[in-house]
């Protein structure tokens, strides 16, 4: 098995969505991480009255991250598996929280029109086939001064690090995908996070993109050195 195209991508987490919030469940800190990276955004007031933008809000995990720390705002949660948003549809939610189906590089195909106050993105650019082309979509996307944050599963580039991920995918992640029956998914994690940036690199691309004070941040736990909170903006 091999990393995943859009496509067959977006079929795998369609078919892994009912089972999806019990397996992220199992990971340690996954949703306290997130929450870290969204207070990582720094939108004063509970971001009231800002425009936020979700991109790649799968069940809706990132979408309850930002409430957590943003519960004044008004959320725009996008995701391209059909699968996965009805899960987080079945979930309830503030009227400020709207769902749309889409893809993070054809955002007016799906009505999602800006200027946006604020972006976050969790993990969804290792998943994207250009993540140029969506960094400039994003960027189009948003009002000047606008922040954005992405959480990714990005290595340090140090060999312990991609050691310790290739040990927990193929002692933990991939059995569980196994026996939940979605293979395939787990395998393209475990892959698709090899064959992506490191963070540095990725950082780097951003500030390609045009983001300004781009920064890399840790996260804790087992995941440090594996996944990294990245911080930008737009030139106001």
């Amino acid at each position: 098995m091999s990393i995943l195209r859009e496509d067959a991508l977006s079929v795998a987490f369609d078919h892994a969505s009912a089972r999806y919030d019990l397996l992220v469940a199992a990971s340690p800190g996954y949703h306290g991480h997130l929450r870290r990276s969204a207070r990582r955004l720094g939108l004063p007031d509970e971001g009231r009255g800002a425009r936020l933008l979700d991109l790649g809000c799968g069940t809706g995990a990132s979408t309850a991250a930002l409430l957590a720390t943003a519960g004044r705002a008004h959320i725009t949660a996008v995701d391209a598996s059909p699968g996965m948003l009805e899960r987080a549809a079945a979930k309830r939610w503030p009227a400020e929280v709207r769902l749309v189906r889409g893809s993070a590089d054809r955002l007016a195909e799906a009505s999602v029109d800006g200027p946006f106050d604020a972006v976050f993105a969790a993990y969804l650019f290792r998943n994207v086939p250009d993540p140029d082309l969506t960094l400039a979509c994003v960027r189009a996307a948003m009002a000047p001064g606008a922040r954005i944050v992405v959480h990714e599963y990005a290595l340090s580039g140090r060999p312990v690090h991609r050691a310790l991920w290739t040990a927990v995918c193929r002692a933990v992640i991939m059995p569980l995908g196994r026996a939940c029956g979605d293979a395939r998914l787990y395998e393209h994690l475990w892959r698709s996070v090899l064959g992506f940036d490191t963070a540095q690199e990725f950082a780097t691309r951003m500030r390609s993109a045009g983001f300004a004070d781009v920064r890399v941040l840790p996260l804790p736990g087992w995941q440090t050195g594996i996944t990294h909170t990245f911080v930008g903006r737009v030139a106001a």
